[in-house]
């Protein structure tokens, strides 16, 4: 023991090996099986194991050395012995500390190899950004972020935003450049983010339409020989010329980016001579334009080349190579694969989820569009050049179609059949449309459907309905779930009124195809006529959903409110209507209409005038505005309305009272006169006329009085005569209806006839209660109206109105005209209700006259 010399530091990894431990008393060694091998054998003279000692995990507490006191040992490799000291010199450090032993076992620390119990490791050391290179570095990073941000910001179609960025992109690159060349490494300037700034920034100002900016950016980089390929860029300045329409210029730059490309780019060559050709044509050089699409079609045909060769031929005329290039277009291979791939079969489990997973990918999607835009292409040219390869159309068509049907466009060749006739419609050769449809009764159900339902159609808007019905149930059994069959189907019950069954069919059409408008449309219209008004404003207001400018729509919506009650949103609907078509003149008409039932009597003067001013001709709005200027007693303004309606009207004798009336009302005497007159000698029986002639006569103390007094008595005295007539007739044929004759049927549809008409009369006279009260002539007219148009019996004839007014023709004529009225079914009905009307308005107008002596010269 006076031989080991204990460690005093304080973390010793070797301290605590010399203390004794009876587990290795030397006088036990000789019992000990392990010992005794080893001092027989060379193990004894090898090092020994570390895992013998504390702190591994083999040794959970900690042992003595007792082999250094008693028995010092040298490995075989004349290392000293762990624990032991050789000649007072100190013990050698051992690379034990490294795998996590420490002699802070002892003191009951825990097993802790990788030092985690020492806390996180210091933070690292900052870079200095002061460097050259890490500013060069940041600045860099700066540029590429921004170009970036660029691209995103027109991806999202900022494009002012995505200029601004560009431009400090380009501000950020130069001042990289400028710190590069102070730092002497000019030499090590990075060329692709230059190139990669300012193509972003020409880019940018395409997008944003500044095209001499981005011509000149471009132009940058055209000219800097250090930039490879930069020669394809002028494929980018040929665009924005054809954009300016500088289209010499664009061929110039076309060409000389031809130039720079190798063979080797067979596609983008073909391309640039794709753009050269469109060029050639939109400067009217067709021959030209030919040899570039020719070229492509030689070389690497495809379907836009194929279809501008063909507009190309016919711009010039040239029948035979029309035909030629029709052929080339037809036989251009697309690269699709069939669709039967797409089918699903009954055994493979593993390919039919293939199948179900690429039934609808993109690319699968991309053929379909592919397809979709060739057959749109061979469909446009066939109707383009049908008129113009041969003497006819029909004979040019023929030919078109039997190009097709032996090309690989065989289902196309139906198609083309029915646009053929769909052109005979166009044409209005109806006969030759119906006689082509005709013939794919016997072909296959999805041709025979489609033209069913054309026939259909055609039949409907004949009005005959019975043929219409026919092929709609002809289109639906071929097609059940056609929804223009369907949709035919319920029009053809529509016009027959079984509204409830042509709601099923339309809502039928709507299951199989949810976007069919027409079907929504009349499902509305349908629901509005069973006055299920609820049901018909969803399907309009999810017709508008689809549709956002309709007019028609907006205009059905406006109604069913006003059938609900809620004029307010009516109004609504019809201004938007009116922001579709601002030149709609019943819109307008309506408007006023809603306006002046809600009381704002200046909105509903705008658009009536609006109206008018359109539309100079209707009736009601021309009455509307009269009535109004006379309500606001601006009677000389209102002259001019009542004479348009006399022009539109010449045989109605209202306008012209109404006029005489205004004259009346605006102090002219005179001019009122005359125009009485006039009318006494147009409408000689007008009995209002004669009350009038005879009231200014005697105001005026002219000698006419006695002669149209005269007149006035021999006139009341006929229609009474007349009435008396009619009311004997009347009494008959109620006589007649008690015994149950069959004239009685005649005579119910007399009086129906009036009731028809009444609303649209009752709607006239309710949209101006006041000018009723103001102006009594208004009303005497509107009186006499009715008696000069209702029936021919109470006029007198042609001939007799143009003579002069005398007496005698009066009396020899009256027991005709008496007559005649009585024969005229319709004439007792219309005359009817103005028997009351009359005596009304003698008493009315004579009191309202002696009430304004005011009014008239003393």
């Amino acid at each position: 023991m006076e031989n080991v010399h204990l460690a005093m530091e304080e973390d010793d990894l070797y301290s605590g090996y010399n203390d004794y431990n009876p587990t290795f008393d030397s006088e036990e060694l000789e019992n000990d099986v392990g010992f005794q091998q080893a001092v027989r054998t060379s193990h004894g003279r090898r090092p020994p194991m570390t895992a013998k000692f504390p702190g591994t995990a083999i040794g959970a507490r900690p042992l003595a050395t007792s082999f250094g006191a008693r028995i010092p040992m040298v490995s075989s490799m004349g290392r000293p012995v762990t624990g032991a000291v050789q000649d007072g010199a100190a013990r050698p450090m051992t690379a034990v500390r490294a795998a996590g032993y420490t002699s802070s076992l002892t003191r009951g620390s825990t097993f802790d190899p990788l030092g985690q119990s020492r806390g996180p490791a210091p933070a690292l050391e900052a870079k200095n950004e002061d460097t050259p290179e890490e500013k060069i570095k940041i600045l860099e990073k700066k540029v590429n972020d921004l170009i970036e941000e660029s691209c995103m910001a027109q991806s999202r179609g900022a494009l002012q935003l995505a200029l601004e960025k560009a431009k400090e992109a380009g501000k950020k690159e130069r001042a990289l450049v400028r710190q590069r060349e102070q730092s002497g490494n000019a030499d090590h300037i990075n060329l692709d983010l230059t190139y990669s700034v300012l193509l972003n920034l020409a880019n940018q100002y395409v997008n944003n339409e500044m095209y001499p900016e981005a011509l000149n950016t471009y132009q940058v980089i055209v000219k800097n020989k250090m930039f490879s390929n930069a020669g394809r860029l002028k494929v980018n300045m040929a665009n924005i010329y054809v954009k300016q329409k500088n289209y010499p210029k664009a061929i110039k730059f076309y060409r000389m980016a031809l130039d720079q490309i190798s063979n080797a780019h067979k596609e983008m060559r073909i391309k640039i001579m794709q753009n050269i050709g469109v060029v050639f044509v939109r400067m009217g050089q067709y021959s030209d334009a030919i040899t570039s699409f020719e070229h492509i079609m030689s070389e690497s045909p495809n379907i836009k080349t194929g279809f501008n060769l063909i507009l190309c031929y016919y711009a010039i005329g040239d029948r035979e190579r029309m035909k030629k290039a029709f052929q080339k277009l037809i036989s251009v291979p697309l690269g699709i694969d069939d669709e039967d791939k797409y089918i699903p079969s009954n055994d493979d489990t593993n390919s039919n989820m293939v199948i179900e997973a690429i039934k609808n990918d993109k690319l699968h999607q991309m053929e379909r569009d592919l397809k979709v835009l060739t057959e749109k292409y061979i469909m446009t040219a066939a109707k383009l050049i049908a008129p113009a390869i041969e003497t006819s159309f029909a004979t040019g068509f023929d030919w078109c179609v039997d190009m097709v049907k032996s090309s690989q466009y065989v289902e196309l060749a139906n198609d083309l059949e029915i646009n053929k006739a769909i052109t005979y419609l166009r044409q209005k050769d109806f006969n030759q449309a119906v006689e082509t449809l005709k013939t794919f009764e016997k072909k296959d159900s999805r041709v025979k459907s489609a033209a069913a339902t054309n026939l259909s159609f055609l039949y409907y808007l004949e009005k005959d309905f019975d043929q219409a019905d026919r092929y709609a149930d002809l289109a639906m059994n071929a097609d059940r779930y056609n929804p223009a069959a369907l949709n035919n189907k319920g029009n053809t019950v529509f016009a027959k009124q079984d509204y409830e069954k042509a709601a099923e069919f339309y809502k039928e059409a709507l299951r199989n195809d949810s976007s069919c408008t027409e079907a929504l449309y009349n499902l509305g219209l349908t629901y509005k006529r069973l006055n299920r008004l609820e049901e018909a404003l969803d399907c309009f207001l999810k017709l508008h959903a689809i549709l956002r400018n309709s007019a028609q729509v907006m205009y059905q919506l406006a109604h069913l409110y006003e059938l609900l009650e809620d004029p307010q949103q009516a109004i609504e609907w019809l201004m938007q209507v009116i922001s579709v078509t601002p030149t709609d003149p019943q819109t307008l008409a309506k408007l006023g209409e809603l306006y002046d039932s809600e009381g704002d009597k200046s909105q509903a003067f705008q658009h009536y005038y609006e109206s008018f001013r359109y539309f100079p001709s209707n009736i009601d709005v021309i009455e509307w505005l009269g009535a109004y200027y006379i309500e606001t007693q601006f009677c000389e303004k209102a002259i001019q309305y009542f004479e348009r309606a006399t022009l539109i009207q010449p045989t109605q004798v209202k306008w012209q009272l109404m006029v005489a009336s205004c004259y009346r009302r605006s102090g002219n005497y005179q001019k009122a006169l005359e125009t009485y007159k006039d009318i006494h000698r147009k409408f000689p029986e007008n009995v209002e006329c004669l009350r009038f002639l005879v009231r200014l006569c005697t105001d005026m103390g002219l000698k006419e009085v006695q002669e149209y007094t005269t007149k006035l008595k021999k006139v009341e005295k006929m229609k009474e005569i007349r009435e008396q007539r009619v009311k004997s007739g009347r009494d008959g044929s109620a006589r007649s209806r008690r015994e149950g004759r069959e004239g009685s049927a005649g005579e119910s549809t007399c009086v129906s006839t009036p009731v028809l008409s009444s609303p649209k009369k009752a709607t006239i006279m309710e949209s101006q209660p006041e000018s009723k009260q103001l102006s009594p002539l208004l009303d005497s007219g509107r009186d006499s109206s009715h008696s000069g148009s209702s029936t021919k019996g109470e006029r007198l004839s042609a001939k007799m109105r143009s003579l002069p007014g005398s007496n005698e023709p009066y009396e020899a004529s009256s027991p005709k005209e008496i007559d005649a009225s009585y024969v005229d079914p319709l004439g007792p009905q219309m005359e009817r209700p103005k028997t009351g009307a009359k005596k009304r308005g003698e008493d009315d107008d004579f009191a309202d006259e002696e009430l304004g002596d005011d009014l008239l010269p003393e």
